[in-house]
């Protein structure tokens, strides 16, 4: 019985290490001859968005792809939602964390997009 319940207790822990390793975060290495991956927890903002720690390398980041800017008749603010035609949307780089979102630049301002429903999250300023 005690055997049973120490096999037991051993492969939770095994299991919970593996999970552990998989958590998001940014690797950051292996630590030197256990083989455990060391990570760096990634900053995301509370609604999935770019924080503010983020927003410089992130604007670096839409120059050097150059990102057409969209032209729209409408003011860009959070909550206003962009028209179903002519305006493509980016994946955010997993550097910048796990975002739900969608990136694009419109009226020269780069903004998060919930791609369901069109509605800008963010505005990158």
């Amino acid at each position: 019985m005690r055997n049973t319940a120490l096999a037991i207790a051993a492969l939770v822990t095994a299991l919970g290490t593996t999970l552990t390793a998989h958590a998001q975060g940014t690797t950051i290495g292996t630590a030197p001859s256990t083989d455990v991956v060391v990570t760096q927890p990634v900053e995301v903002d509370a609604d999935g968005g770019i924080t503010d720690e983020q927003r410089p390398a992130f604007r670096e980041y839409i120059v050097t792809e150059r990102v057409p800017s969209y032209t729209v008749p409408q003011r860009i603010v959070v909550g206003a939602v962009l028209a179903d035609e002519g305006v493509t949307f980016y994946d955010v780089p997993q550097r910048f964390g796990a975002t739900p979102y969608r990136y694009t630049v419109v009226n020269g301002e780069t903004v998060l997009i919930e791609p369901r429903t069109r509605r800008i999250m963010q505005v990158i300023d």
